[in-house]
């Protein structure tokens, strides 16, 4: 049986698996595959959604299956119920499960106690469905693989977005650049948990601006200097400055984030046709400003409209088609 919880679990060649059906599907959206026909899916949401919810929703059906949405405070989970009964319930009765919520482990719980395939469809540790997405639509509008190129994240790079571009990095061979002040730098058990090894521990070099480590096949960079981070990138990416769950702190990231915003002095700065990515909601004049987003909007909208896709590839190879 497939889960797909964490890229971090994810060997390449079934992210490439994965990946390999995407321009499939979307290139023959209308074909009669139905891999779901028959099965019901549920999809369990403790937080809101529009481009997950809608994809997932539209590409279990397309695929052939029924879909249920459960929004936690609907459900005995939010009245307490200990999230491995409702798994061994749902599991008796539903094909599969679709899982937005904030603690990775409730997902990991569930995959085991459920018995059917369970798909991450975001946590606060990582967004795997989101970076597959990327890294599609990097290779179809660039025209290339990502083996080998410069990703450079530009924000928090201490969430989930990050967290799994790191993973990713680590099977496929490229670069990152986490842009982000120091602060704002993923843990080191992250890096570690990546392949970085004891290199990981850069919180031992307290004055340091930038780390450089091996992760797997790829390298994460640390670094301070935004500006140094996007040069000559292939690839700008941004998310957020306030997570789901982060509001209390919105004042202060926004403060503490306010000079990592792409623009058109960062993106000038960036290898010349690089493209920009945002995998929304985004905050125009904070983590972007309004002219950069709009004069990319056709590839941060592809982007978007690509969840769909990444999602009914997910699943095609969950239930063993891919």
């Amino acid at each position: 049986m497939k889960h797909l919880l964490s890229l971090e679990k994810l060997p390449a060649s079934e992210m490439r698996a994965i990946l390999n059906r995407v321009g499939h599907f979307k290139s023959n959206r209308a074909s009669h595959e139905r891999p779901l026909a028959g099965q019901t899916w549920a999809l369990i949401f403790s937080k809101s959604s529009t481009r997950t919810r809608v994809s997932f929703e539209v590409g279990i059906r397309e695929l052939g299956g029924n879909v249920m949405f459960l929004s936690a405070s609907d459900i005995q989970l939010g009245r307490g119920e200990p999230i491995k009964d409702t798994a061994r319930v749902l599991g008796r009765m539903i094909h599969g499960a679709v899982i937005r919520t904030f603690a990775q482990q409730d997902v990991e719980d569930f995959a085991q106690f459920s018995g059917i395939p369970t798909v991450n469809a975001l946590t606060d540790d990582e967004h795997p469905c989101q970076i597959l997405t990327d890294i599609f639509t990097f290779e179809e509008l660039s025209g290339q693989s990502i083996e080998g190129k410069v990703v450079t994240f530009v924000g928090d790079a201490a969430c989930n977005v990050p967290a799994s571009w790191i993973f990713a990095a680590a099977r496929l061979g490229f670069e990152l650049r986490l842009a982000a002040p120091r602060a704002y730098w993923p843990s080191p058990g992250i890096l570690r948990r990546a392949g970085a090894g004891e290199d990981a521990d850069w919180a031992r070099n307290p004055g340091s601006v930038t780390e450089r480590l091996q992760v797997g096949s790829g390298t994460v960079e640390l670094i301070e200097d935004v500006r140094l981070a996007a040069r000559r990138a292939d690839l700008l990416y941004t998310d957020v400055w306030v997570s789901m769950g982060k509001e209390a702190e919105a004042a202060k990231r926004i403060a503490e984030l306010s000079g990592y915003q792409i623009n058109r002095e960062l993106v000038q700065a960036a290898k010349p046709g690089a493209l920009v990515m945002h995998c929304l909601p985004a905050y125009r004049g904070k983590e972007i400003d309004e002219d950069t987003l709009e004069a990319h909007a056709n590839t941060i909208f592809t982007e978007a409209e690509n969840r769909l896709h990444t999602q009914k590839a997910i699943l095609d190879w969950m239930v063993g088609s891919a």
